[in-house]
């Protein structure tokens, strides 16, 4: 696959406009206004940029707790999402959702799940629908490397492979489920495997390195367009945050200070921005454009989100609905 220039910014732009916004988010969290729990994924934006860019605005994805970085990069309403997190009336759910329950069906995103596990079902069924439908659509199925440990894991990926449903799994390894290594729940490093046991081509790839996950990726989702079915992608990558909030989880009795330095020496942002210098489509002028451009981006955003209203008492009861 070879992307063009205005692709390889796009990706450059993509990572920042995540990280920016997690950051951001990061430091308003500890005034208390947002209302919701948060699972940022600073450290991981290589994965969701690198699969969502080679996705069409119809085509489906489906997140976890952790999915602010699925929702930027399909084009979600960043203005709506952050509204969300403030649980505000003009957020992506109403203000009914927070951080874990995005939406933006408008460009493919019909919602991310808090349960461990739960978007790899909903997001086969989607994929069973377009097959029936014929309707040409791929889903993107986004979970963690806890998420491999339930059932419904093991019974979707037999289920999409006996049909050939036009489906991409992205396994997140960020090495935890929250403070579980992942190798203290696994007798192997070697998720992959498990995928390609039910006959689906299976990858584990450096989750950190944007080219290859969009490389990947765009073989992945052509091989569901033609018709040849579901594909497995192990992305190895790691968050710098803890599962939840705006600690670290650093220390005794959690991540070690040295792993925890050595990923984040291997932020995939910069190695991406020295990338895209090496071979002459990042300069220091147009770097600084593309910040100026992302941080006005993101002050409006959240901007809008506090300045925006409320739902109010009498709302309570509205989009609950009952036969």
């Amino acid at each position: 696959m070879v992307l063009d220039r205005d692709k390889l910014l796009d990706l450059y732009r993509i990572m920042l406009s995540i990280r920016k916004v997690e950051l951001k988010i990061d430091s308003e969290y500890k005034k208390d206004e947002m209302k919701t729990p948060i699972h940022l994924s600073i450290g991981q934006e290589a994965v969701s940029a690198g699969v969502c860019i080679n996705l069409d605005r119809e085509d489906y994805v489906f997140g976890t707790h952790r999915s602010h970085a699925q929702y930027i990069a399909k084009g979600g309403d960043i203005k709506k999402m952050i509204a969300e997190l403030y649980l505000r009336k003009t957020g992506c759910s109403f203000g009914r959702g927070g951080s874990m329950h995005l939406l933006a069906p408008e460009v493919g995103i019909l919602g991310s799940t808090a349960i461990v596990g739960g978007s790899i079902p909903i997001g086969t069924g989607a994929a069973l629908a377009s097959k029936i439908a014929g309707d040409g659509k791929v889903t993107a199925v986004f979970f963690g490397d806890g998420a491999v440990d339930e059932g419904t894991f093991h019974e979707s990926l037999n289920f999409a492979a006996l049909k050939k449903l036009p489906v991409v799994y992205i396994c997140e390894n960020n090495e935890y489920a929250i403070n579980s290594h992942h190798t203290s729940r696994h007798p192997k490093d070697n998720i992959y495997r498990w995928a390609e046991g039910y006959g689906m081509p299976s990858y584990q790839i450096d989750g950190n390195d944007v080219v290859k996950v969009t490389e990947y990726s765009g073989n992945a989702i052509d091989r569901c367009r033609a018709g040849e079915g579901p594909t497995f992608l192990e992305c190895m990558t790691y968050r710098w945050k803890g599962h939840i909030g705006t600690v670290n989880d650093v220390g005794e009795g959690q991540r070690a200070q040295e792993e925890y330095d050595y990923w984040l020496s291997r932020c995939p942002i910069r190695w991406y921005a020295n990338y895209l210098y090496d071979i002459g489509l990042l300069n220091k002028a147009n770097e600084n454009t593309i910040n100026s451009e992302i941080d006005s981006m993101v002050n409006e955003a959240f901007d809008f989100a506090v300045k925006s209203p409320k739902p109010e008492a009498r709302e309570l009861m509205d989009f609950v609905y009952a036969r």
